[in-house]
């Protein structure tokens, strides 16, 4: 009767061990393989870009400072966009040569290893990848035109394929969601330029009608499309409005709904608006102003697109560049005069912020983008 009796005895605990085991891979599994969210931060006047990795409770660590090679002077700002296969990061130099410097994202670490640069057109204060990731859209403010160069395979930008005039001071140039046109807002001409894309032969032609008028001196600046693709929110820089538009895909015309402001109650001054995102779940959406140095929240109606203010809060001084973490919990805000980052939470109630905490970044930021790997 003993036998019995201990063999079973003996099971039990092998038997507990295996499971616990089995337990433990898979957490540990989980956790190898989790995704990791990084920030990365674009540098003016040190010419580099501050890498840090987002913690789940938002916390950020300083991971990287990546120099540009082949870059001496500083220029005016440092636009970034990452390609759709998150291989690569690509970097606007405002300084001559003017150039595009990319770099190859590490898909465990996040951290950035120079690939190759490529010629710009001009000084571009903004810069795009298309959909597919072959093409690089660009805009310049101050040579009143925009580019589009052909990426290889690596993601370093070849000579640039078509130049076009356009208003003064073209400011941003992206494509529309699905990546049949693309957009390009003229500050200076009070215009959005819009052009049919070509991926496949990558051309650009003038749209039908070929601009959309805003308010005199209002200086549309940035824009954002609607995760659903139906809407776009458009800042302008000059008078701090916030205008909301249908989106009409098939022929890639823009109708206003809606127009309210950034700026908060009681303001005096000379408005100096910047920067515009929307969460990616597409609940909220957010504006800076770099005259009262905040950031305006809004939630967005899901049927009509339209805008209800919640409410602004102070950031970093000159608040040139923002951007939500992919997934809609946490905005990061650069200050160009304070040379630091601020994190807030994003109330998933009602959208407000609360500041959790500031860190140091290289000189002159201006620009921000989240990328969360594998």
């Amino acid at each position: 009767m003993l036998r019995p009796t201990r063999r079973i005895a003996s099971k039990a605990p092998r038997a507990a061990i295996a499971t616990t085991l089995t337990f433990l891979a898979l957490v540990s599994g989980v956790h190898a393989g989790m995704a990791e969210t990084f920030a990365y931060v674009g540098n003016a006047d040190s010419n580099d870009i501050s890498v840090f990795k987002m913690t789940e409770s938002g916390e950020m660590i300083s991971v990287q400072t990546a120099a540009f090679k082949g870059v001496d002077k500083p220029g005016s700002s440092t636009p970034l966009a990452i390609t759709p296969d998150h291989r690569v990061l690509i970097a606007g130099i405002r300084s001559q040569p003017f150039q595009a410097v990319s770099f190859a994202i590490d898909p465990k670490t996040g951290q950035l290893s120079p690939i190759g640069n490529g010629p710009l057109a001009d000084s571009m204060a903004n810069i795009a990848v298309d959909r597919s990731g072959k093409f690089l859209f660009s805009a310049s403010y101050g040579g009143n035109k925009v580019a589009l160069n052909p990426l290889a395979a690596n993601g370093v930008a070849g000579e640039p394929k078509q130049v076009i005039p356009t208003g003064l001071n073209a400011h941003a140039f992206l494509p529309s969601p699905d990546n049949r046109f693309a957009f390009a807002t003229n500050l200076g001409s009070d215009q959005v330029l819009g052009f049919a894309f070509d991926a496949t032969a990558g051309t650009l032609t003038p749209n039908d009608p070929p601009a959309h008028k805003v308010p005199e001196k209002s200086g549309p600046r940035h824009f954002v499309f609607h995760p659903n693709g139906r809407f776009v929110y458009l800042i302008h820089e000059l008078n701090g409005d916030v205008a909301a538009f249908t989106y009409e895909t098939r022929s890639g015309a823009w109708d206003e709904i809606q127009r309210t402001t950034a700026l908060p109650e009681g303001f005096s001054g000379k408005p100096w608006a910047a920067d515009i995102h929307i969460t990616p779940d597409g609940r909220f959406l957010y504006a800076s102003e770099r005259t009262t140095n905040t950031l305006t929240a809004y939630k967005v109606d899901a049927a009509s697109g339209k805008l209800t203010t919640i409410g602004n809060v102070p950031t970093e001084k000159q608040p040139r560049g923002f951007h939500i973490d992919p997934s809609s919990r946490y905005l990061a805000a650069v200050g160009e005069l304070s040379d630091s980052m601020t994190v807030y939470a994003i109330d998933q109630g009602s959208g407000a912020l609360a500041r959790l905490k500031s860190y140091p970044t290289g000189k002159k930021p201006n620009w921000v983008e989240f990328l969360t790997l594998p």
